[in-house]
């Protein structure tokens, strides 16, 4: 008596590694600065961060990390702001880092220009 197999999905087996599958799903959504800022450092060994990004920028997806950039309101922002009134030094490190996330993104060749993908303020 012989046993048909069905052909293996290397795609199930991918996905089983994927960080985001690894993980509390509930990281990468989080409302703490902190823990997407883990999800974002998970997200930078990911085989599939450059197209969940490009997905992500197309569906401009309203909140959540998504191939290791924090999604807000449909933009990509540098960090996610605690409530409250920024401080001076935090405004001058939120524009630091958006220049940076603009850079990752032209790496991707996901933005050229500001029309392309917009970004928060």
């Amino acid at each position: 008596m012989s046993l048909a197999l069905a052909p293996l999905d290397l795609n199930v087996e991918i996905e089983a590694n994927l960080p985001c599958r690894k993980f509390d799903p509930d990281l990468w959504f989080s409302d703490s600065p902190t823990d997407l800022d883990v999800a974002k450092t998970l997200c930078g060994d990911c085989p599939l961060r450059v197209e969940c990004l490009a997905g992500a920028v197309e569906r401009a997806e309203p909140w959540g990390v998504w191939g290791g950039e924090i999604f807000e309101r449909g933009a990509v922002v540098p960090r996610k702001r605690p409530r409250g009134r920024p401080r001076k030094e935090d405004l001058a490190r939120d524009a630091a880092l958006r220049v940076e996330a603009e850079a990752r993104l032209a790496a991707n060749g996901l933005a050229t220009s500001r029309n392309a993908v917009r970004l928060a303020a």
